[in-house]
């Protein structure tokens, strides 16, 4: 029972789903809660109050959490190259069980967001994530192999982890401060974009046997590794210009905590994988540069607490 457990846990990529959690309650926390009027119960049928907040955030995990489910599912013949001694489909969990799971995930996950919608008065929240759960399904089983698709599909889900947020206080009424979530959450959303891209291209070249054995046409074989390695520079570069500019603008502001935190713990790492994917040849390189991507990742949104800072 144990040994299910844990797989189950793995399949659901339960590390990410800590990530999602933790990225939608810093944000909710720290943007989008002093926005509020206080006391707000003159409007409180149209806030994100903090218990439809948790349903929202619970909403988000689910459908993360069934979209690796079937992810898994569909990649059955690539994991066998890729990753034999990591599969948890068929080895250790049934097909059948595994689909029924990601039914029942993304299911509750649309209806959490159906209550949050109704509460909200804002239909955009379930119908985005409907057809998150769509893209999900569509990514497995066809976009993945794509050029350039798939990739940009799961950017857009990632960003829309914090998009979701900001969606929920569009309708609020007049006196939120409105502008000032949508900065942070363009910033925050823009850069969780652009990392995710590169480590979906990074990934692609790292998993080149399996995509190839399976017929995807992902840019490392149909542009060739070289063009993906200069793809995946050129949004390093720009990510970390646009890092620069943003700490530009803190400088006026004296915040200096948040700009060393950002060379030290963002700008210097970026650095790093531009230089290293270079030099990368093998599967264990491209492995390595995935991880401190994703590594980045969790810094640049653990800045939020800084926010906070005067």
């Amino acid at each position: 029972m144990a040994r299910l457990i844990f797989a189950f846990l793995r399949l659901i990529r339960w590390p990410n789903l800590v990530f999602i959690g933790l990225t939608q309650t810093l944000f909710y926390t720290i943007v989008i809660i002093p926005g509020y009027k206080w006391p707000y119960d003159a409007y409180y049928d149209s806030i994100l109050s903090p218990p439809r907040f948790l349903l929202l955030c619970a909403a988000s995990i689910l459908i993360a959490a069934a979209g690796y489910i079937i992810n898994d599912y569909f990649d059955l013949n690539i994991d066998r190259v890729n990753k034999p001694d990591r599969l948890i489909v068929e080895k250790i969990i049934k097909r059948r069980s595994a689909i029924l799971w990601h039914w029942f995930l993304s299911g509750l996950g649309v209806l959490l967001s159906l209550y949050v919608s109704i509460r909200l008065h804002n239909p955009i929240i379930v119908l985005a994530n409907t057809g998150c759960v769509i893209l999900l399904w569509f990514y497995s089983t066809t976009f993945k192999r794509a050029l350039l698709i798939g990739n940009v599909v799961i950017s857009l889900l990632t960003a829309w982890v914090i998009l979701v947020l900001f969606v929920c206080e569009i309708r609020l009424p007049y006196g939120y401060n409105l502008s000032r979530t949508f900065k942070y959450a363009v910033v925050y959303s823009g850069f969780a974009f652009i990392s995710s891209m590169i480590r979906e291209v990074i990934k692609d070249i790292e998993d080149i046997d399996g995509d190839t054995r399976d017929g995807c046409r992902t840019m490392p074989i149909v542009w060739g590794i070289n063009v993906a390695k200069v793809f995946t520079a050129t949004w390093l570069v720009v990510l970390i210009s646009a890092l620069a500019v943003i700490q530009f603008y803190f400088l006026p502001r004296a915040q200096w905590v948040m700009i060393a935190y950002g060379i030290l713990f963002i700008d210097l790492p970026l650095l790093w994988i531009l230089r290293k994917l270079y030099y990368a040849q093998t599967k264990t390189d491209y492995h390595r540069l995935s991880g401190v991507i994703k590594g980045v990742m969790l810094a640049g949104i653990l800045s939020m607490v800084l926010l906070t800072l005067p």
